[in-house]
């Protein structure tokens, strides 16, 4: 059988291809393009190819996939594929060996490849992410401008900032210089909230995302990160596994009897953990009958630990409650006092 590896990059890839014995039959620099890459290993056979995961790597597998080759997606996390290569010497040949010799060993583990319909919702998170980025920044510019003149923009929802700066007597001088600002805020506004309402319509279709709407403080935005994170809910053997898949599981130095714990690792998604974080403070938050189970939980460790850690906790609690939701198909119904 022969073997083949890529590393890859975005405008040129290195390639080799080696037979069952390990001995190279081809290692080669090739643009990054669908032709290139498919005839790369046209002529040596290869049945088998190895890349890392990256963002590159989805649609370079489905272009190999489509042309008949085995792709395996590997986890670069993995140190054991790479062998005795050293990073202090780090080159793309380097690397490209390690992969080829890693695949015609089986010394690989496997990345999750998300589904296309998932791929998509993370697509159109992202873009509504970015442009509620850029409103952050803009306000931000906003506010300093002003402090800069002794002024105060009064606190408000970020769709009335115009409104709120026109209530203000600005100097001609500065006016003009917010006058850029104050339109692109206005432009994106609409095009936010037409990207948000699209996602919400998403989340009212998906039956998974409508049962993770049942836990108080989770909103369809929530929902479908937190979806579209996990993908495949059955990939995932226990909630203590996503917990710690999210990265919102304290870090640990352990040897002998010593046992420390640190911060949480922030490991995996960190949109994924920044929506759980905020959907924890507004569960906690909240003064409603159904959040009082955690919420007595989040405020008795609040009391010993501080409300950073205790929400971060309860994020942690809301991540294995989400799962289990999915996993068993059910929805939130509130419970007895859980205890510290």
């Amino acid at each position: 059988m022969v073997y083949g590896a890529i590393d890859l990059h975005s405008r040129f890839s290195q390639i080799r291809i080696v037979d069952a014995d390990g001995a190279v039959l081809r290692d080669q620099r090739v643009p990054t393009t669908r032709e290139r890459l498919v005839q790369a290993f046209e002529a040596d056979g290869a049945r088998r190819i190895l890349v890392e995961a990256s963002t590159e790597s989805e649609w370079v597998a489905r272009a190999l996939e489509a042309a008949g080759y085995e792709v395996i997606v590997a986890d670069p996390n993995y140190a054991a594929m790479y062998g005795r290569r050293q990073r202090r010497i780090k080159t793309d040949t380097r690397d490209v060996a390690a992969l080829a010799e890693a695949c015609r060993l089986g010394i690989f583990r496997r990345a999750h490849r998300v589904s296309p319909a998932q791929r998509a919702v993370r697509q159109q998170l992202g873009v509504r992410r970015q442009l509620v980025q850029m409103r952050t920044a803009l306000i931000s510019q906003v506010r300093a401008l002003l402090r800069q003149e002794g002024l105060r923009l009064r606190s408000g929802s970020s769709t009335s900032v115009v409104d709120r700066v026109a209530q203000l007597a600005v100097p001609a001088s500065l006016r003009a210089v917010l006058t850029p600002l104050l339109e692109a805020l206005t432009a994106l506004g609409p095009v936010i909230a037409h990207t948000t309402r699209a996602l919400e319509q998403q989340a009212a279709t998906d039956t998974v995302a409508v049962r993770l709407q049942s836990v108080p403080g989770v909103g369809p935005i929530v929902a479908l990160t937190f979806r579209a994170t996990l993908d495949d809910v059955a990939r995932f053997p226990s909630a203590g596994h996503v917990s710690s898949a999210l990265g919102l599981v304290p870090s640990e130095d352990s040897s002998g009897e010593r046992c420390r714990r640190g911060h949480i690792t922030k490991l995996g998604s960190r949109e994924a953990r920044a929506m759980l974080i905020q959907a924890a403070w507004t569960h906690w938050r909240s003064r409603t009958v159904r959040t009082a189970p955690l919420r007595a939980w989040a405020d008795h460790l609040a009391a010993r630990r501080g409300a950073r850690i205790a929400v971060v906790a309860l994020a942690r609690r809301l991540s294995r409650i989400l799962f289990a939701l999915w996993r068993d198909g059910s929805v939130f119904r509130s419970a007895a006092p859980v205890a510290a």
